[in-house]
């Protein structure tokens, strides 16, 4: 049963004095005790409920030793949750334009004394350039614009691996609103590899047509986590 409206905005209220500087230790979840700033994201993520079913498939997927892309990395939770799946052995390339979340993925860093993460302030995309990137309507939904506030640098997937950037990955999550499409487009090179998982949060139904077309394609074998015909974000498990 669905909490009221009313009751969940009582429940929220305490959380609303917190100090948004203040350093907290993720309360539950995969992530518990790691330091994590209240204010750089939905509360969720510090009280360890954040996208929890993405969660789960993490910890499903991401073995010790993985190379791990976060695409959209954010602020970095899944950046950290990958961190401590792929271990010492591992690493985890986290992709992220935007300069405020840059900063705190690199906070998030420092505090978690985390060795196995490497930044890269680039928007994924089918070509290697620069390009216009806007403000969402919250830091989790910015995006790739002709009229965007920031101009970032793009790159392509296969020019980063072919050009030693960053090596082949065994796992991906994507969630960069609506330019699924066009980083797909500059990877036929990497979906032509095996050995490879990617969890892709697909932003409208032509998106959604697209992504899956090209997975399918590239063979991969793909289960639909989450259908979003009702408000367009739907979310892709695809297996090679």
């Amino acid at each position: 049963m669905k909490l009221p409206e009313v009751l969940k905005t009582i429940i929220r209220l305490p959380l609303r004095l917190i100090p948004r500087e203040a350093v907290m230790r993720i309360c539950s979840g995969p992530l518990r005790g790691f330091r994590w700033i209240a204010g750089s994201a939905p509360h969720g993520s510090w009280l360890g409920t954040y996208e929890s079913h993405v969660q789960r498939l993490f910890c499903e997927r991401v073995k010790p030793g993985d190379i791990v892309f976060d695409i959209g990395a954010n602020v970095g939770f899944f950046t950290l949750l990958a961190s401590k799946l792929a271990g010492p052995n591992g690493h985890v390339y986290a992709f992220e334009p935007l300069p405020r979340n840059l900063s705190y993925i690199e906070q998030h860093i420092r505090l978690n004394d985390l060795a196995n993460v490497t930044v890269k302030p680039i928007a994924i995309a089918a070509t290697s350039g620069t390009a216009r990137f806007g403000d969402g309507e919250n830091d989790s939904q910015t995006r790739l614009s002709e009229k965007g506030e920031h101009q970032v640098t793009t790159a392509s997937l296969d020019d980063l691996i072919a050009s030693g950037v960053a090596p082949l990955p065994a796992f991906i999550k994507m969630d960069i609103e609506g330019a699924e499409s066009d980083a797909l487009r500059g990877a036929l090179a990497l979906l032509g590899s095996t050995g490879l998982t990617i969890v892709l949060s697909t932003h409208g139904h032509v998106q959604q047509e697209r992504c899956w077309s090209a997975l399918e394609q590239a063979q991969f074998h793909l289960e639909l986590l989450r259908d979003g015909a009702a408000d367009g974000d739907y979310l892709i498990l695809a297996t090679k």
